[in-house]
């Protein structure tokens, strides 16, 4: 994996995390995710939450395309860990913050208000819809914010009343709502 562009385009993400603990967004889906997003918003002026941090590689591209204040959610110690690593090998403290909580508590008891939540669950997770539901029944987004929700083909969100669309890359597909 590797940053895509901005300040810290080029550097790599190596993940050396054991057991599949993380199933990082390939760079092809990253790309073409980070495409639309930077079409859409003015980096530099946004608050970003990235729910099932894993390797924080979504977190790393926002900051490195300018946003200055990225949340990341992250259960998994070892994970926890391998990010906090990260911010301070890439010297972002100030920008990023890290969690360790389980998502659906933190979602529960957060007030914050964003512009744009990332998440990237496990596709077997059981509870994809109520995140979705908690995001919008404690009003976590900004008016003009987007959930952008990694999946795979198993999961289709089309009926949900804040569906927008969905983009596939390879066997990635991120379902946008608003």
């Amino acid at each position: 994996m590797r940053i895509i562009s901005g300040k810290f385009k080029g550097r790599k993400i190596r993940a050396q995390l054991k057991n599949n603990v993380t199933r990082p967004t390939m760079d092809m889906a990253k790309e073409g995710l980070f495409n639309i997003l930077d079409h859409r918003y003015d980096l530099e002026e946004i608050k970003t939450l990235e729910l099932f941090g894993g390797t924080g590689s979504i977190s790393l591209e926002f900051i490195s395309r300018g946003v200055m204040d990225a949340t990341i959610v992250e259960r998994d110690y070892k994970c926890f860990v391998y990010i906090k690593q990260l911010s301070n090998e890439f010297n972002i403290e100030n920008e990023l913050k890290i969690k360790k909580y389980d998502v659906i508590k933190f979602l529960e008891s957060d007030t914050e208000k964003y512009d744009i939540i990332f998440a990237d669950p496990p596709y077997n997770y059981p509870n994809m819809e109520k995140i979705i539901d908690i995001i919008y029944n404690k009003n976590l987004l900004k008016p003009e914010g987007i959930i952008i929700f990694e999946h795979d083909n198993k999961n289709d969100f089309s009926e949900h009343p804040k569906y927008i669309n969905s983009k596939k890359y390879g066997t990635s597909i991120f379902s946008f709502f608003q």
